[in-house]
Protein backbone atom coordinates (compact mmCIF):
# COMPACT_ATOMS: atom_id res chain seq x y z
CA UNK A 1 0.00 0.00 0.00
CA UNK A 2 1.55 3.23 -0.66
CA UNK A 3 1.64 4.56 2.22
CA UNK A 4 4.84 7.09 3.02
CA UNK A 5 5.69 9.88 1.24
CA UNK A 6 9.29 8.23 -0.11
CA UNK A 7 6.83 5.46 -2.11
CA UNK A 8 4.55 8.48 -3.49
CA UNK A 9 7.67 9.98 -4.51
CA UNK A 10 9.06 7.14 -5.97
CA UNK A 11 5.84 6.97 -7.73
CA UNK A 12 6.03 10.20 -9.45
CA UNK A 13 9.53 9.75 -10.69
CA UNK A 14 8.39 6.88 -12.44
CA UNK A 15 6.82 9.14 -15.01
CA UNK A 16 9.70 10.36 -18.17
CA UNK A 17 10.95 13.19 -17.58
CA UNK A 18 10.37 14.06 -14.08
CA UNK A 19 12.63 15.24 -11.03
CA UNK A 20 11.93 16.00 -7.60
CA UNK A 21 12.04 19.57 -5.76
CA UNK A 22 11.85 21.30 -2.48
CA UNK A 23 10.79 25.14 -3.56
CA UNK A 24 9.95 26.33 0.01
CA UNK A 25 13.18 25.77 1.84
CA UNK A 26 11.09 23.53 3.94
CA UNK A 27 11.45 19.80 3.99
CA UNK A 28 7.53 19.01 4.59
CA UNK A 29 6.81 20.25 1.07
CA UNK A 30 8.55 17.57 -1.34
CA UNK A 31 7.19 18.49 -5.61
CA UNK A 32 7.61 16.39 -8.33
CA UNK A 33 8.18 18.46 -11.62
CA UNK A 34 7.90 17.82 -15.47
CA UNK A 35 11.25 18.84 -16.93
CA UNK A 36 9.29 20.26 -19.85
CA UNK A 37 7.77 22.93 -18.64
CA UNK A 38 9.59 22.85 -15.11
CA UNK A 39 5.29 22.68 -13.48
CA UNK A 40 4.36 20.52 -10.83
CA UNK A 41 1.90 17.26 -10.99
CA UNK A 42 2.73 15.70 -7.57
CA UNK A 43 2.77 17.98 -4.32
CA UNK A 44 3.33 16.34 -0.96
CA UNK A 45 3.31 17.10 2.55
CA UNK A 46 2.37 16.65 5.99
CA UNK A 47 -0.37 18.13 7.97
CA UNK A 48 -2.88 17.10 10.61
CA UNK A 49 -0.63 14.10 10.79
CA UNK A 50 -1.46 12.66 7.24
CA UNK A 51 0.99 12.87 3.54
CA UNK A 52 -1.40 14.83 1.48
CA UNK A 53 -0.99 14.74 -1.50
CA UNK A 54 -2.22 17.78 -4.41
CA UNK A 55 -2.90 16.51 -7.87
CA UNK A 56 -3.82 18.71 -10.56
CA UNK A 57 -7.44 17.81 -12.03
CA UNK A 58 -9.95 18.25 -14.87
CA UNK A 59 -12.62 20.59 -13.54
CA UNK A 60 -15.29 17.98 -14.55
CA UNK A 61 -12.84 14.86 -12.51
CA UNK A 62 -12.49 17.35 -9.10
CA UNK A 63 -15.84 16.42 -7.90
CA UNK A 64 -16.14 13.02 -9.56
CA UNK A 65 -13.20 11.94 -7.21
CA UNK A 66 -14.23 14.10 -4.37
CA UNK A 67 -17.89 12.93 -4.37
CA UNK A 68 -16.16 8.69 -4.46
CA UNK A 69 -14.16 9.88 -1.19
CA UNK A 70 -14.32 11.32 1.67
CA UNK A 71 -9.90 11.98 1.90
CA UNK A 72 -10.41 13.87 -1.62
CA UNK A 73 -10.85 17.29 -1.12
CA UNK A 74 -10.06 20.69 -3.04
CA UNK A 75 -6.77 21.78 -3.29
CA UNK A 76 -4.78 23.01 -0.07
CA UNK A 77 -3.53 26.37 -0.72
CA UNK A 78 -3.99 25.71 -4.63
CA UNK A 79 -7.32 26.57 -7.13
CA UNK A 80 -9.86 24.35 -5.58
CA UNK A 81 -11.25 23.87 -9.36
CA UNK A 82 -8.07 22.52 -10.84
CA UNK A 83 -6.60 21.03 -7.43
CA UNK A 84 -7.06 18.00 -5.11
CA UNK A 85 -5.80 17.08 -1.76
CA UNK A 86 -5.42 13.32 -1.73
CA UNK A 87 -5.40 12.36 2.32
CA UNK A 88 -3.15 9.08 2.69
CA UNK A 89 -5.22 8.12 5.70
CA UNK A 90 -5.71 4.52 4.19
CA UNK A 91 -9.18 4.85 2.55
CA UNK A 92 -8.11 4.94 -1.29
CA UNK A 93 -7.06 2.03 -2.78
CA UNK A 94 -3.79 2.42 -4.54
CA UNK A 95 -4.93 1.94 -7.92
CA UNK A 96 -6.76 5.07 -7.56
CA UNK A 97 -3.94 6.98 -5.90
CA UNK A 98 -1.95 5.99 -9.25
CA UNK A 99 -4.61 6.99 -11.52
CA UNK A 100 -5.32 10.01 -9.96
CA UNK A 101 -1.29 11.06 -9.92
CA UNK A 102 -0.92 9.74 -13.51
CA UNK A 103 -3.95 12.21 -14.47
CA UNK A 104 -1.94 14.70 -12.56
CA UNK A 105 1.28 14.10 -14.66
CA UNK A 106 -1.14 14.11 -18.29
CA UNK A 107 -2.61 17.41 -17.76
CA UNK A 108 0.60 19.20 -16.97
CA UNK A 109 3.22 17.55 -19.38
CA UNK A 110 0.58 17.66 -22.17
CA UNK A 111 1.44 13.97 -23.17
CA UNK A 112 0.92 12.69 -26.86
CA UNK A 113 -1.68 10.33 -25.56
CA UNK A 114 -3.84 13.08 -24.21
CA UNK A 115 -3.58 15.35 -27.50
CA UNK A 116 -4.73 11.71 -29.01
CA UNK A 117 -7.62 11.43 -27.29
CA UNK A 118 -8.66 15.05 -27.80
CA UNK A 119 -8.04 14.63 -31.75
CA UNK A 120 -10.22 11.76 -31.49
CA UNK A 121 -12.81 13.53 -29.58
CA UNK A 122 -13.11 15.52 -32.56
CA UNK A 123 -13.60 13.06 -35.54
CA UNK A 124 -17.76 13.63 -36.38
CA UNK A 125 -20.49 10.69 -35.79
CA UNK A 126 -20.71 9.32 -38.70
CA UNK A 127 -16.85 9.64 -40.41
CA UNK A 128 -13.85 7.72 -39.46
CA UNK A 129 -10.18 8.69 -39.47
CA UNK A 130 -7.10 7.09 -40.32
CA UNK A 131 -4.30 6.11 -37.24
CA UNK A 132 -2.34 8.96 -39.66
CA UNK A 133 -4.81 11.69 -39.31
CA UNK A 134 -5.14 11.20 -35.75
CA UNK A 135 -1.30 11.97 -35.45
CA UNK A 136 -1.13 14.82 -37.45
CA UNK A 137 -4.17 16.30 -35.64
CA UNK A 138 -2.31 15.44 -32.28
CA UNK A 139 0.87 17.18 -33.68
CA UNK A 140 3.16 14.61 -35.73
CA UNK A 141 1.66 12.64 -38.31
CA UNK A 142 4.67 10.08 -37.60
CA UNK A 143 3.41 8.49 -34.43
CA UNK A 144 0.55 6.68 -35.74
CA UNK A 145 1.66 3.79 -34.05
CA UNK A 146 1.39 5.45 -30.41
CA UNK A 147 -2.32 6.43 -31.61
CA UNK A 148 -3.24 2.49 -32.00
CA UNK A 149 -1.28 2.15 -28.44
CA UNK A 150 -3.22 4.60 -26.64
CA UNK A 151 -6.60 3.60 -28.39
CA UNK A 152 -6.15 -0.13 -26.62
CA UNK A 153 -5.92 1.70 -23.49
CA UNK A 154 -8.60 3.81 -23.71
CA UNK A 155 -10.18 4.93 -20.47
CA UNK A 156 -13.50 6.26 -21.16
CA UNK A 157 -14.87 5.02 -25.03
CA UNK A 158 -18.11 6.94 -24.29
CA UNK A 159 -16.29 10.10 -24.32
CA UNK A 160 -13.14 9.27 -26.80
CA UNK A 161 -14.74 7.49 -29.66
CA UNK A 162 -11.76 5.37 -30.91
CA UNK A 163 -14.30 2.81 -32.67
CA UNK A 164 -14.49 5.86 -35.50
CA UNK A 165 -10.57 5.53 -35.87
CA UNK A 166 -9.41 2.59 -38.82
CA UNK A 167 -6.49 1.80 -40.65
CA UNK A 168 -4.92 3.55 -44.00
CA UNK A 169 -6.95 0.91 -46.18
CA UNK A 170 -10.03 1.41 -44.05
CA UNK A 171 -10.02 -1.88 -42.62
CA UNK A 172 -11.28 -1.97 -38.57
CA UNK A 173 -9.28 -3.20 -35.53
CA UNK A 174 -8.68 -7.01 -34.46
CA UNK A 175 -10.66 -9.03 -32.17
CA UNK A 176 -8.27 -7.99 -29.39
CA UNK A 177 -9.75 -4.33 -29.17
CA UNK A 178 -13.29 -2.95 -28.76
CA UNK A 179 -14.72 -5.92 -26.95
CA UNK A 180 -14.77 -8.06 -29.90
CA UNK A 181 -14.41 -8.44 -33.48
CA UNK A 182 -17.71 -6.90 -34.36
CA UNK A 183 -18.02 -4.51 -31.84
CA UNK A 184 -16.51 -1.71 -33.98
CA UNK A 185 -18.54 -2.64 -37.07
CA UNK A 186 -21.48 -2.30 -34.96
CA UNK A 187 -20.57 0.69 -33.06
CA UNK A 188 -20.21 2.29 -36.75
CA UNK A 189 -23.48 1.11 -38.58
CA UNK A 190 -25.05 2.56 -35.32
CA UNK A 191 -23.45 6.13 -36.76
CA UNK A 192 -24.23 5.06 -40.37
CA UNK A 193 -20.60 4.22 -41.21
CA UNK A 194 -21.44 1.16 -44.41
CA UNK A 195 -19.00 -1.68 -43.12
CA UNK A 196 -18.30 -4.20 -45.70
CA UNK A 197 -16.41 -7.41 -45.24
CA UNK A 198 -14.43 -5.71 -42.20
CA UNK A 199 -13.83 -2.02 -44.21
CA UNK A 200 -14.93 0.95 -44.64
CA UNK A 201 -15.19 3.09 -47.82
CA UNK A 202 -12.40 6.05 -46.89
CA UNK A 203 -13.36 7.51 -50.17
CA UNK A 204 -17.04 7.72 -49.09
CA UNK A 205 -16.55 7.87 -45.25
CA UNK A 206 -13.13 9.33 -44.51
CA UNK A 207 -13.24 12.88 -42.33
CA UNK A 208 -12.10 16.16 -44.72
CA UNK A 209 -11.09 18.24 -41.70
Amino acid sequence: MLKTRQEILQFGLSFPDTYQDAPFHDDNWQLVRYKGNKKAFLWTYERNGYINLNVKVEPEKAFFWRDIYLSVVPGYHQNKEHWNTIILDGSIPDKDIKTMIGESYDLVSDCPTKRIYEAVKQIPRGCVATYAQVAELAGNRKMARAVGNALHKNPDPFSIPCHRVVNSKGELAGEYAFGGAWKQAEHLIEEGVEVVDGKVDLKQFQWKY
